[in-house]
């Protein structure tokens, strides 16, 4: 059986961008095609979200330089909505339980809106897509099954029931076979390539007793217990089993790369058994194979999963992440090599080492692949969080005080990852938000000596004057608590006492962002009004 497993470590160099070493692959071993097929997909049967944007941006990526290299190509993606109904998400109504066995494409959406379960989850995956500006051929499995388009293939692996049979059983163990109670003559004898949806309940709980060796089929329905015999080139209701399923598709969209996760690279799973049906029953090369490893969250639990309900989806990830930034960060590491999205403090570290990267290699690999545009003197993302809290988000405000710091962060950039700041505090980091309160700090008032309150109402007084500049501020509140009689060091407790009550009438803390600079970019009035002890 030819092997066209791709060694990722082995066959890509430092001087060559992963996606060149695959690609290059995929040329020396098919040669002169007419339409190079990068493919992708996923069973939309949850939450699909950025673990499995790591499919699809694999297969992107080689697309990519194919087509940079002047060839014909084409990055589909195909929506598996034919399979079946396993298991009820946790984001689901455990009433769904009923559906359990159906075609993903036949159970009505959680929610009004969308025509099918199915395209419930296929939607907002899309519109990911197109906000990452990445364009796929999406395919309809259940369109592409209803359509009549694979009969040719169903009834050519009907035929050849015993052979794939056959090729089954070579790649399960002894022990396997024994736990499984699996007698081999009985196996290849009683074996059949496809499940039927039944026409008496929907779901695939049946059994196909006869085959008559063309396209009629003898299936009986498990829980109805009824039986009938059904010609499946008018009756489309036969689902190929998914490691038939998958080589069929290889030879019909003309496949030369797919990559798969660790649940079909390893030895002896999904792809090395497709590459054998696709060779021995359908006559083709297997496509080039690049495993992938899973994304992991840091910040927010453990590994993705769609079916736990814990899942983050393509656009909670690009509430925080640019566009840009999101694909540099699955394009600079190999497929095969595990990474984590940062929804702790991690991100700033990433945001940082992007910017370096546009400002010292812009034309890198990697950033060519994310399609990013160059984005003069972009403020740190650190800073957005920081300069965002202390205007309140307030984009006028905070562009005039980074004016006034005379930082020269790009205007654009900062509307984009102040917006992008507030979500990730928001959404994922509550706990660091600084707000201002709403009302009186009435309890803490209470606790402060006559000398605090008179301090307080002193500038409180004074910010209703004409105090405009951040370095009139500043003086303003190192002068109040200051005695002139003391050295700049015997004053600094007392000063520090001042700012901590500042701070829990202000925002309930004992500190917080850089005083004088807060003062200025908070509504005066409002200052005045949580002052007013």
């Amino acid at each position: 059986m030819k092997n066209n497993r791709l060694n990722l470590a082995k066959i890509t160099s430092s001087q060559n961008h992963w996606g060149k070493s695959i690609s290059k692959e995929v040329l020396n071993n098919f040669k002169d095609c007419n339409l190079y097929t990068c493919a992708a997909g996923i069973s939309p049967s949850g939450i699909v979200h950025f673990g499995n944007f790591r499919d699809v941006i694999t297969s992107y990526a080689i697309y990519s330089v194919l087509k940079s290299e002047g060839k014909n190509a084409r990055c589909i993606f195909s929506w598996d909505n034919f399979d079946r109904f396993r298991k009820v998400p946790a984001n689901v109504p455990a009433n769904f339980e009923e559906h359990i066995g159906k075609p993903l494409s036949a159970i009505p959406s959680p929610v009004l809106g969308f025509d099918s379960y199915a395209e419930y989850f296929q939607k907002p995956f899309e519109e990911a897509m197109s906000a990452l500006g990445i364009t796929l051929e999406y395919i309809d499995e259940t369109k592409e099954y209803k359509s009549g388009r694979y009969d040719e293939a169903i009834f050519h692996a009907l035929k050849n029931r015993k052979e794939i049979a056959k090729i089954m059983l070579s790649f399960m163990t002894e022990k396997g076979k024994q736990e499984g109670g699996i007698i081999e003559e009985e196996y290849i004898e009683n074996y059949y390539p496809i499940s039927v949806y039944s026409r008496f309940n929907g779901t695939d709980i049946t059994k196909i007793t006869n085959y008559n060796g063309e396209s009629s089929i003898t299936y009986s329905c498990i829980k109805t217990g009824n039986i009938e015999v059904v010609d499946l080139s008018k009756d489309r209701i036969a689902k190929l089993a998914w490691k038939i399923d998958w080589p069929m598709r290889w030879k019909a969209e003309s496949v030369v790369f797919e990559p798969g996760g660790h649940d079909h690279a390893s030895p002896g799973g999904s792809y090395d058994v497709s590459s054998a049906v696709a060779e021995k029953i359908f006559g083709i090369d297997p496509p080039m194979f690049a495993e992938y490893k899973f994304v992991g969250l840091q910040g927010v639990g453990s590994k993705m999963s769609g079916s736990k309900g814990n899942a983050v989806s393509p656009m909670e990830l690009l509430d925080i992440y640019e566009p840009t930034l999101l694909k540099w960060l699955y394009f600079r590491k190999r497929p095969d090599q595990p990474f984590s999205l940062a929804f702790d403090s991690e991100i700033y570290r990433q945001y940082d080492e992007f910017d370096r990267e546009v400002s010292s290699n812009p034309k890198s690999d990697d950033l060519i692949l994310s399609g990013y545009e160059k984005n003069e003197n972009p403020i740190p993302f650190k800073q957005a969080v920081a300069l965002g809290q202390i205007t309140q988000w307030d984009d006028t405000k905070t562009l005039e005080l980074i004016a006034d710091l005379k930082a020269g962060y790009n205007e654009s950039s900062t509307k984009i990852r102040l917006k992008l700041a507030k979500n990730w505090l928001e959404k994922y980091n509550s706990e660091e938000i600084i707000k201002l309160r709403d009302s009186l700090n009435i309890e803490y008032a209470k606790s402060l000596s006559e000398e605090s309150k008179n301090q307080i109402i002193q500038l409180k007084e004074a910010l209703k004057k004409e105090y405009d500049s951040i370095e009139k501020l500043e003086e303003l509140i190192y002068n109040i608590p200051k005695d002139p009689k003391l050295t700049d060091k015997e004053n600094a407790p007392a000063q520090k006492t001042f700012f901590k009550h500042l701070y829990n009438l202000l925002i309930d803390r004992d500190a917080g962002p850089r005083l004088s600079t807060f003062l200025w970019a908070i509504p005066r009035d409002k200052s005045i009004k949580l002052l007013s002890i």
